[in-house]
């Protein structure tokens, strides 16, 4: 009885690790801030954690000048850099940790996928959370969007990373045994798309 009981308290204590994608232009980030503040408003500790930006941090102490540079790095680099930021991330103690990244990286080499197996067994995600939005609407934030040296933007080239996204967050559920909760983020209906994330992710 007593044994049961300590597995019933490393149970609750357990945090949760979200991993968050989209891709630009989805409304990502308006859907993170609100996330938080409802997690808060419950008394629960939350952290979300950029997987890139953590990895540029890490990229700019070999001297790397520009993000966007990343994904021209070696495979090999990038690898790497993954790994670490994976480790950084499983050493999170708070109660909701929420990872905000890409399923893929459209590198020279074709497109490499954000979220490895190795990747996903040191991080162990406890959920996945895949917003998509109509291609119409993604195209014009993109195009109001000067901050980052994007590649060319085109109705069908978002299609076609759309349907990347949805395979590979497929893959990623598939190998954690994890769930994904696919949402689509309309125009004006963010408090609406933020109450599934959070009902699906139980918190």
């Amino acid at each position: 009885m007593k044994s049961l009981c300590r597995v019933w308290v490393l149970y609750l204590v357990e945090n949760k690790k979200i991993v968050m994608v989209g891709i630009p232009g989805v409304g990502k980030t308006t859907l993170l801030s609100k996330m938080v503040e409802i997690i808060k408003k419950r008394h629960k500790s939350v952290l979300v954690i950029s997987f890139g930006t953590l990895m540029f941090e890490i990229a700019q102490k070999n001297g790397l000048k520009d993000r966007d540079e990343l994904k021209k790095l070696p495979v090999t680099k990038q690898q790497e850099l993954q790994r670490l930021v994976a480790e950084r991330i499983a050493a999170q103690t708070e109660q909701i940790i929420i990872i905000d990244t890409h399923t893929f990286i459209n590198s020279p080499g074709g497109y490499y996928p954000g979220l490895p197996e190795n990747v996903l067994k040191i991080i162990k995600p406890t959920n996945f959370v895949s917003v998509t939005a109509k291609p119409e609407e993604i195209y014009n934030r993109r195009m109001k969007d000067d901050s980052r040296n994007r590649d060319k933007i085109t109705i069908a080239n978002i299609k076609k990373e759309l349907d990347i996204q949805s395979g590979m967050i497929s893959a990623c559920s598939i190998i954690t045994g994890s769930p994904v909760k696919h949402v689509l983020n309309r125009e004006g209906k963010i408090d609406e798309t933020t109450d599934k994330i959070i009902n699906a992710i139980g918190v």
